[in-house]
């Protein structure tokens, strides 16, 4: 360990690179926020400790197919090193610079100077942007080599280049979750610097470019050794951005491939697998981090992945990654490849499970463990699970962003937003399986969404089973169709036998009704609760999915339903249509005679909740009926309600009724409850049993 650095000092003569098992920029607002804070509040004639920059020298091999930096090392005499900890920091510290540059190059009487003529304080902007940035190779200049950067194959490169230090003529860029955080670093810095400067002038800026090159002080500390690097990587945390289980993975894969001898795997084929696992992790980033606003999870990923990949068991909540990088992804599975017979290695990658099994968990014999922990990893077997991951990376993104993908049919678009929007649970794995069979049409993997969707509805959001309900036994079916050895007919018939118990079949009948029994015990609660068929966890979505029905029937959606889901404080986008609080003479009047329980059931019953096209503040649902029905304006003129007439397809089907009482009440939770028949193939045995689901039986005649 050397002596205290400032980054004046690390920056001369060096070129720093970020290596290809590194992740990408991973600070966000909390961490900026640190960072600028730090160098605020540093007081100018003070050092602020910030950290260890862990560094290793690039071997000759390597940089001399650096195009754009070896004239730098040949003939300037700079050393090349690998950014092994500290990538974060330093990777915050470049954009800081190059926001300072265009702050400085912003100003006014700076206009139309070249670089060399514009000053902050006695640095030329020319000179702080080649000790720090980029220097253009004379006499030329058509070279422009970057001090800090990332290795080609990142899809990082391109974006830092052309989009933060703002090179000219990008073509095309990828973008992935990891570029969205450079390009919020940038902004954040350009705002903050912005203010700063209109607040305390250019003097300031000075000072803080002052305190952030000779100020903060680094621990610099070379690593001699593969080995080293790849155990520094692991056990490394960038202040409280600890490594996602993925970034772990890639670091411990590459690092295997160092491992094999020359008689296993020879130079060029070392090379082509190491390619193999950053073209991999690319498509993983780029599609985990494709929808910019909304990223996907790195680890979910990982985890849907695994139970497709290798034998699901449920232990803890981490042993997939136990697994991983414990069991499976080891050293020691190389160094021990002599000491195992091929078969134990195809013995545990293709282990077979009894299809009639019937238990909840399924754990590995200990035969199957110590065959696991002892059996051979060949080189092939790196190349084929990176490859398996870099596949599934298309279809966990499409599974997730269905709507308007192109990538998919519109009636697997349909089916897969609806499981997303009704909660997919533990089925996107198998969701995702569908689309890695070649022997699985699109025609096929429909039926397999209607009838994982029918599940989900019937099993979980109106029988009320335990979220955790036969997950194992279809996390196994997800790597068995992945196998093929099962179809989507064979899935589809279990998923049926293990909703068996939603239905009852009466005595001297063929006939298969529904069992609403569970469904009517767990709505009960919720009204003894205060609330009724308003607090079910399907409500949205069944209403939703009626509205959607009229969409069809009728066209023009009304309803968005991440606005329908989102909650707002004092706004409602469900109406008590006979409201909650009914204080208005003309609600006394339509309710008149009917008794305090009675009052609760119609307010809280299916049939008496409408969905709205607009949310609206709570006070507003106790108006009348024939108020609720038109437009309503405050003192301003600002229409704050919609009205029926103009609302939902829901809203304007109720709006057609000249009153609200206590028979139109029931007749629209009939007309829903049959829908929910024909949606959803169910039946009801009569029209006593929907009415007592609806706790409206008081109603009928005795």
């Amino acid at each position: 360990m050397n002596e205290l650095e400032s980054l004046k000092n690390i920056f001369k003569d060096r070129i720093f690179k970020i290596p290809d098992y590194q992740r990408g920029y991973a600070w966000t607002e909390r961490q900026l926020k640190d960072f600028w804070e730090d160098v605020i509040n540093l007081p100018a004639d003070r050092f602020h400790y910030t950290g260890l920059l862990s560094l290793k020298k690039v071997d000759r091999n390597v940089w001399n197919n650096w195009n754009d930096e070896r004239w730098l090392l040949e003939d300037r005499g700079y050393k090349p090193f690998h950014v092994v900890d500290g990538q974060q920091r330093l990777t915050t510290f470049v954009i800081f610079i190059q926001a300072i540059s265009e702050i400085l190059k912003a100003i006014p009487e700076n206009k139309d100077k070249k670089d060399e003529d514009i000053y902050l304080g006695s640095f030329s902007l020319k000179a702080i942007k080649e000790e720090y940035l980029v220097v253009h190779r004379p006499p030329q200049f058509i070279i422009s080599t970057y001090k800090f950067s990332y290795e080609v194959d990142n899809p990082s490169f391109k974006f830092l280049k052309y989009r933060i230090f703002n090179e000219p003529n990008s073509g095309t860029i990828q973008e992935t979750f990891y570029t969205l955080n450079l390009e919020n670093a940038k902004r954040f810095f350009a705002e903050n610097l912005t203010n700063y400067y209109e607040k305390y002038g250019l003097i300031e800026i000075e000072i803080l470019f002052k305190k952030l090159t000779q100020n903060l002080m680094f621990n610099v500390y070379e690593i001699s050794d593969d080995f080293d690097v790849f155990v520094a990587f692991e056990t490394m945390n960038n202040r409280g951005k600890k490594l996602s289980n993925l970034e772990l993975l890639k670091n411990r894969l590459i690092y295997l491939t160092t491992l094999y001898d020359e008689k296993e795997l020879k130079t060029d084929e070392r090379f082509s697998l190491r390619e193999k696992i950053n073209d991999s992790w690319k498509e993983v980033y780029y599609q985990l981090g494709r929808n910019k606003q909304n990223p996907l999870n790195d680890d979910d990923f990982l985890v849907a992945h695994w139970i497709m990949y290798f034998q699901y068991t449920r232990e803890k909540g981490d042993d997939y990654i136990r697994f991983l990088l414990e069991q499976k992804f080891t050293p020691q599975n190389i160094y021990a490849k002599t000491e195992v017979v091929v078969s134990s290695l195809q013995e545990f990658e293709e282990v077979r499970e009894d299809e009639e099994t019937d238990q909840e968990e399924v754990e590995e014999n200990e035969n199957e463990e110590t065959v696991v922990l002892r059996s051979k990893l060949s080189a092939k077997e790196i190349e084929d699970y990176v490859n398996s991951l870099k596949s599934a990376a298309v279809h966990c993104y499409n599974t997730h962003n269905p709507v308007n993908n192109t990538d998919l049919t519109s009636a697997e678009s349909l089916w897969i937003d609806r499981l997303n929007r009704i909660g997919i649970i533990y089925f996107r794995p198998l969701v995702t399986v569908s689309f890695l069979s070649n022997e699985v049409d699109s025609k096929q993997r429909v039926k397999l969404f209607k009838a994982i969707e029918r599940f989900i509805f019937i099993t979980f959001r109106l029988s009320r089973a335990f979220s955790t309900y036969r997950n194992s036994e279809f996390y196994r079916a997800a790597r068995q169709f992945r196998n093929n050895e099962l179809t989507v007919e064979e899935i589809t018939e279990r998923l049926e036998q293990r909703m068996s118990y939603c239905f009852y079949t009466p005595e001297n009948t063929t006939d298969n009704f529904f069992d609403y029994t569970y469904f009517q015990k767990f709505i009960d609660k919720k009204f003894k609760n205060g609330g009724g068929f308003y607090h079910w966890n399907g409500l949205r979505y069944f209403l939703y999915e009626y509205e959607m029905e009229k969409v069809r029937q009728r066209g023009s959606q009304k309803i968005d339903w991440k606005l329908f889901i989102k909650g707002e404080k004092d706004k409602i986008s469900i109406e008590h249509i006979y409201p909650q609080t009914p204080d208005n003479k003309c609600w006394k009047t339509s309710f008149k005679g009917y008794k305090k329980n009675e009052i609760n059931f119609f307010q809280g019953t299916l049939g008496n909740l409408l969905p709205l096209s607009q949310s609206i503040n709570s006070s507003l649902q106790n108006d009348c009926f024939l108020d609720k029905k038109n437009p309503r304006y405050n003192e301003k003129k600002e229409k704050i309600r919609q009205g029926y007439y103009d609302g939902s397809h829901s809203e304007i089907e109720v709006s057609t009724n000249e009153e609200w009482n206590a028979k139109k009440i029931l007749d629209r939770g009939l007309n829903l409850i049959e829908f929910m028949e024909k949606r959803w193939n169910l039946k009801f045995e009569n029209d006593f049993s929907k009415t007592e689901l609806l706790f409206l039986a008081f109603m009928l005649p005795d």
